[in-house]
C-alpha cells in the first residue's frame, strides 16, 4: 500500500492560481478597483469588498517571515521528509504564501532568509510553489 500525499482542494477560487503554478507561474489576484494584491485567491476583495479582478504574474522572490521545523509528519506520507520545513514567505509584491523551504538544511533556514521559488511537479498534473535559499550560503541538503 503506498502513501499517496494530500493535494490541494481546487475549486473556482483558486483555480487560475493552479493553472498558474502548472505552468511555473506565480499569480496573484489584484483588485480591479482598489489594487489591492492577494493571496489567497478569493471571490472578493477582502479590502474594497469588489468582485473585479485580474491575476498578475509574482516575480517569485521573498523572504521568510515565520517558520517551523517539522519532526513528526503532519501526515504518513511526508514521514521519508523528516525533518522539513513549513513556512509563511512574504513575497516581493506584499502577500504571504505558506510554502515549504527546500534546497537547504531546515537548521539553516532563518527569518528575513533570502527566498525564491521553485516548482515540485505530482503525478496528478499538480504543480507546488515551493521556496529555496537565494544566497549560496546555506548548507545543502544531505540526499
Amino acid at each position: 500500500m503506498t502513501n499517496k500525499r494530500p493535494s490541494p482542494k481546487i475549486n473556482a477560487d483558486t483555480k487560475a492560481f493552479w493553472e498558474g503554478c502548472r505552468e511555473h507561474e506565480l499569480r496573484l489576484q489584484k483588485c480591479g478597483d482598489c489594487g489591492h494584491l492577494r493571496h489567497p485567491p478569493a471571490f472578493i476583495c477582502p479590502r474594497c469588498l469588489s468582485i473585479r479582478t485580474f491575476l498578475v504574474k509574482a516575480s517569485g522572490r521573498g523572504r521568510v517571515y515565520s517558520y517551523a521545523v517539522y519532526h513528526v509528519a503532519f501526515d504518513p506520507s511526508f514521514q521519508g521528509d523528516l525533518p522539513y520545513v513549513v513556512a509563511l514567505v512574504v513575497l516581493k509584491e506584499g502577500p504571504r504564501i505558506l510554502t515549504n523551504i527546500v534546497g537547504c538544511d531546515p537548521a539553516a533556514v532563518s527569518c528575513e532568509m533570502d527566498v525564491e521559488v521553485v516548482w515540485d511537479d505530482r503525478e496528478e498534473g499538480i504543480s507546488l510553489p515551493k521556496f529555496r535559499p537565494i544566497n549560496s550560503n546555506h548548507n545543502e541538503v544531505r540526499k
